[in-house]
């Protein structure tokens, strides 16, 4: 914008004095004594709230010298009874101590227990009979029997000889004869059962789909297995008790797992695979062999007329499936005879993974001609922006209604009708559950946050990363959104977010809550952070230092345990950016952003003062005007406005202004001089609460616009309104705030002056949108 430039600091000290002007009937009052109070300034520092720093955890963000994290490592036998629907497991795992504490007592995960038949979280929420409620519901809520698949623990062990245990709810303690030392590892046994639910009528991330048509099941196996909970620096033992929402924290381990299946099924699991040879056909190798080699698209490694052939029989063979994984948080795998197989290789920064799919015949087409496409085209996008995929694969399973995410493999919705018919809300909803649930191998199962605590660390975070890599997806495949221009996000678009932003306030938690303590889930863990970082990215930071500081979270805590404070503290340091207004408002708040225009004044320069300035002189301890050598300005129709100031320059009326440029400036300076047409002031104001950049579209009356962002500091020293002083060549026609939506701003009914009677783009999507 050109403005004057002139070195004159009494004009300066006056030029808006009309609008600073104290009601002081014309006499200097002593301000009134006030109590103290608590800093609740929008920028106050969040030393208050976040945790000293210390040698664990350092004030940069990053692991401290004395980091450390304990390990896991199982060896593990599973059975599946295919016909009776029960899961046999008997697991060693040895615990390594790498805290600098003895342990007197180790605390194990019993995650299945929320499906006992009286389980404490199955009364959690308050109840009563809905308007509205599916068959199914219905049947599961009133008429069965509760489902009781709880853990049956018939074995705690070591050395084949018993220990104490203690079982409270989802937890059990194992009390230790002695106190495992820093630095010792202790090697123990757990032997159990229990029955595998119906994930579709007895809604859970783990379980089983019948297919009454042949008769067959689909399993999508997880939590199935008695798994040690956290000990870290930050809470000692991680116990929180299951209770649904809150998933789950896991200590990182090696695995060894053998699975034992119908000798018909197919099966994927976390880990590799290591008798590939003995479970595969030789058509099912030579295959596979191919897929590793292809980088263009799928390869079928069991087609579905094979598939069709295998779901009509069952096998009373069985056969074991062997899997080794280093350094993951978790085991999860799936089997049924009806499984489609097909691979691809992806090239991950010089890296070669295979990604995978596995589905049974009632996901096609849409899943052989999309998920593998999707996984890889993830893998790529998700590296990118955080690190290089250290696995050597990826694998996504369809399972009705479901989206679930383990190590290496996860759990994928999107189904079409019985015809193989379906429409672009189930294309893009399965597309983007694949993106999600393969980029949750980033967060947690690798940036390893703790889940059950902090829910946002790992939903936020993947939920912004996937925005990221929809877009992406959309520039590889044109043809998978044609006739759209751009990937249907649902979240990440900050004009998405506001009908819960501004929604009622009794059902809005701040993000940084307990998932169990949240009304809307999907808002508070997954669009709300979703939406901030994407705003933190495009609006507040700029790509390029989000982007560095965001891999270098990534990069830090990778196979590690870092904490909220952890990702805050790393996104400042890494790029010099001070966010403390950003966390405190976006995560530890519920406001909402509301920026508008409260009004626009067209000003002009005069040498004669106004009441309304004398006023402020004498707020200013000035009580003569001719003291003091000044200029004073005056609002077009306003107090001290002269007609004849119509039609002439805004500083046509200051002939002193003129006087002291050519007193105090030599012709060569004063050519430097720009000299405005127009001066405005515009008063901004801010009804939301959240501090955000103001960004400003100004519109000219020669047919030009500029647009300029104020940062967000802009309101440091004043939270309701502040005003911008204008002085241009041009005249203003129009101005508006947010032209291109990028703050989430819940009210765009004050971001336009002045009001038009025909609406364009802005107007449109404003109505629509209340």
């Amino acid at each position: 914008m050109r403005t004057m430039r002139l070195v004159c600091s009494v004009f300066c000290m006056f030029l808006f004095a009309g609008v600073n002007a104290q009601e002081n009937n014309g006499e200097s009052q002593e301000p009134q004594r006030q109590e103290g109070h608590i800093n609740q300034n929008k920028f106050r520092q969040l030393y208050q709230i976040f945790s000293t720093p210390n040698q664990y955890r350092t004030a940069s963000g990053a692991p401290g010298p004395a980091y450390y994290q304990n390990q896991a490592d199982y060896k593990m036998d599973i059975v599946l009874d295919d016909e009776n629907t029960r899961l046999d497991g008997e697991e060693t795992i040895t615990y390594h101590n790498n805290s600098p504490e003895e342990l007197a007592y180790l605390w194990v995960q019993l995650d299945q227990n929320i499906r006992k038949k009286d389980a404490p979280a199955l009364e959690k929420d308050p109840s009563g009979m809905t308007p509205v409620s599916t068959p199914g519901r219905f049947v599961n809520r009133y008429l069965e029997e509760p489902f009781d698949g709880g853990f049956n623990i018939e074995e705690v062990s070591r050395n084949g000889q018993p220990l104490d245990y203690t079982i409270n709810q989802t937890m059990m303690r194992i009390d230790l004869p002695e106190a495992l030392k820093s630095g010792e590892s202790y090697t123990f046994t757990i032997k159990w059962w229990y029955n595998v639910n119906n994930h579709v009528t007895n809604r859970a991330r783990s379980g089983y789909e019948y297919f009454p048509e042949d008769g067959n099941r689909a399993y999508v196996i997880a939590q199935f297995f008695p798994r040690m909970a956290v000990y870290n620096d930050v809470e000692g033992w991680q116990n929180m008790q299951f209770w649904g929402s809150g998933e789950f924290a896991l200590p990182f381990g090696d695995y060894e797992v053998n699975i034992t299946v119908p000798a018909d099924h197919i099966m994927e699991a976390t880990g590799e695979l290591q008798n590939r040879k003995e479970v595969y056909s030789r058509e099912m190798m030579n295959r596979y062999e191919q897929a590793k080699k292809s980088f263009d698209k799928p390869v079928m490694i069991v087609t579905q007329e094979e598939a069709e052939e295998a779901e009509q029989g069952s096998a009373n063979r069985t056969k074991t499936w062997t899997y080794k994984a280093e350094m993951v948080r978790d085991f999860a795998f799936s089997t049924s005879r009806k499984f489609i197989l097909d691979m691809m290789a992806v090239d991950v920064m010089g890296k070669d993974v295979m990604a995978v799919s596995l589905y049974p015949k009632e996901g096609n087409p849409l899943w052989e001609q999309w998920s593998t496409r999707a996984v890889a085209s993830t893998l790529q996008s998700y590296s990118n922006h955080t690190f290089r995929y250290p696995y050597h694969k990826a694998v996504s399973v369809h399972a009705k209604n479901q989206g679930m995410e383990y190590p290496m493999i996860c759990w994928n919705y999107g189904r079409p009708d019985e015809n193989g018919e379906y429409s672009d809300r189930v294309k893009f909803g399965m597309i983007s559950v694949i993106i999600h649930e393969v980029g949750h191998n980033y967060f947690p199962m690798i940036v390893n946050s703790d889940e059950r605590q902090w829910g946002w660390m790992d939903e936020g975070l993947n939920t912004f990363t996937q925005f990221l890599a929809e877009q992406k997806f959309a520039e590889e495949y044109p043809e998978a959104i044609a006739p759209l221009d751009e990937y249907p996000s649902r979240r990440g678009i900050p004009s998405k977010i506001i009908p819960y932003m501004k929604g009622d306030q009794s059902f809005i938690a701040p993000i940084m809550s307990n998932p169990e303590e949240v009304h809307q889930l999907g808002n508070n863990a997954y669009g709300k952070p979703a939406t901030a970082l994407n705003i933190l990215r495009e609006t507040v930071m700029g790509r390029e230092l989000f982007d560095y500081a965001y891999a270098t979270y990534a990069q830090r805590w990778m196979f590690k345990h870092p904490t909220p404070e952890d990702f805050f503290r790393t996104m400042e340091d890494a790029s010099g950016v001070d966010l403390d207004w950003f966390w405190n408002g976006w995560f530890y708040g519920t406001e909402n952003v509301d920026i508008g225009i409260e009004r626009v004044q067209k000003l002009f320069v005069t040498d004669k003062p106004t009441e309304q300035a004398l006023e402020f002189l004498r707020g200013q301890g000035i009580s003569n005007a001719d003291d003091i050598d000044a200029l004073y300005v005056v609002e077009e129709g306003g107090e001290g406005f002269e007609e004849t100031m119509k039609g002439q320059s805004v500083l046509e009326n200051a002939p002193s202004l003129n006087e002291y440029i050519m007193d105090n400036f030599s012709a060569e300076e004063r050519q430097n001089f720009t000299i405005p047409n127009y001066f405005y002031q515009i008063v901004f104001e801010k009804p939301g609460g959240l501090v955000m950049p103001l960004i400003v579209e100004y519109e000219y009356a020669d047919g030009t616009s500029e647009k300029v962002t104020y940062p967000a500091q802009i309101w440091r020293k004043n939270d309701d309104r502040v005003s911008k002083a204008i002085a241009t060549d041009k005249e203003i026609v129009k101005v508006t705030i947010d032209p291109d939506l990028e703050t989430a701003d819940v009210d765009l009914s004050n971001n336009t002056w002045p009001e038009n009677e025909t609406k364009n783009q802005f107007e449109q999507f404003k109505e629509n949108a209340d």
